[in-house]
C-alpha cells in the first residue's frame, strides 16, 4: 500500500502553504507559521496532522485487537496530544474512552496497551517519541 499527500509553500517564513491528500479529505487546506506556532485557527499544521493520524490509527487497531479478543466496541473515542519542541515531536499522548460491552477492565487495559504498542503510527513514532496513554472503559 502507498498513500500520498502533497504540500505547497510560497514565500519565506511569512509565506503560506496548502496541504492536500490523495483522498481529498484535505484539499488545499491552508497552513502558515501562525497556524503552527501561533494561535491562528484558520488552517492546519504538521503536528495536528500527526495527531490525527495517530488517533485514527490507534482507534482502528484497538477495534481490531478487541475483535480478535471476542469483543466489539460500541464506541472508541481517541484524542491525541502531540508535544513539539526544540525542532522535533517529543511526545504523543493518547486519551481513549471506549464503551465495550462485556469486557473486564483488565482485558480492556490489555487490549488498549496492545493497540498503543502495535498500531502502525505508534510503531513509526516509537523510535524517537515517547508514547503514553490514558484509557477509560465507559459503562
Amino acid at each position: 500500500m502507498s498513500k500520498y499527500a502533497n504540500a505547497q509553500w510560497k514565500g519565506a517564513k511569512e509565506g503560506k502553504g496548502t496541504i492536500s491528500t490523495e483522498t481529498k479529505a484535505l484539499d488545499h487546506a491552508p497552513f502558515t507559521f501562525a497556524t503552527r506556532f501561533g494561535e491562528a485557527k484558520d488552517g492546519t499544521n504538521p503536528e495536528e496532522l500527526v495527531a490525527a493520524a495517530h488517533a485514527g490509527c490507534f482507534s482502528m487497531k484497538f477495534a481490531i485487537v478487541l475483535s480478535e479478543a471476542g469483543f466489539t466496541a460500541d464506541n472508541i473515542d481517541t484524542k491525541c496530544d502531540i508535544t513539539f519542541g526544540a525542532g522535533a515531536i517529543s511526545k504523543s499522548h493518547l486519551t481513549v474512552k471506549a464503551k465495550v460491552p462485556g469486557i473486564s477492565k483488565e482485558k480492556f487495559d490489555e487490549c488498549a496497551k496492545n493497540a498503543k504498542e502495535n498500531c502502525p503510527i505508534s510503531k513509526s513514532l516509537n523510535a524517537s517519541v515517547e508514547i503514553s496513554m490514558d484509557a477509560a472503559l465507559e459503562g
